[in-house]
């Protein structure tokens, strides 16, 4: 008996131990969750602008307008900032490149800061 009255109130402390990596954990999940959302619709709506550009009567500025107009709607005007859209050559084929550089993205204090660069790629149509 007098050895189950000396364990009363650690069920409390364990509760307040685990429930605080149990949040940390969490709010990791979360965060990462959040980039990794991010990161993908950027990457579509970037390579839906170079496709949208590489149709044979469409310009570099149509693209980057399409890609503007799509983050905007997809995540918030703010991610939509620097879109720069180019034509190149790779492998001997041209192509456009639409290039979207965006902040990443914090839910609270802690997490990784910086900028996200993704771009997207299409072949460009003959007109």
């Amino acid at each position: 008996m007098r050895g189950a009255r000396g364990d009363a109130g650690s069920a409390i402390v364990d509760f307040a131990l685990v429930a605080g990596l149990v949040t940390l954990v969490f709010a990791a999940i979360l965060q990462l969750t959040l980039a990794v959302h991010v990161r993908n619709t950027l990457v579509d709506c970037a390579a839906e602008g170079a496709r949208y550009a590489a149709l044979a009567d469409r310009t570099p500025a149509d693209g980057a307008d399409r890609t503007r107009a799509l983050i905007a709607m997809s995540l918030a005007p703010g991610f939509a900032d620097d879109v720069a859209v180019s034509d190149r050559v790779l492998d001997g084929l041209s192509v456009v490149e639409v290039r979207v550089t965006a902040p990443l993205p914090v839910a609270g204090l802690l997490g990784p800061a910086g900028v996200l660069t993704v771009t997207g790629h299409a072949l460009r149509e003959a007109p």
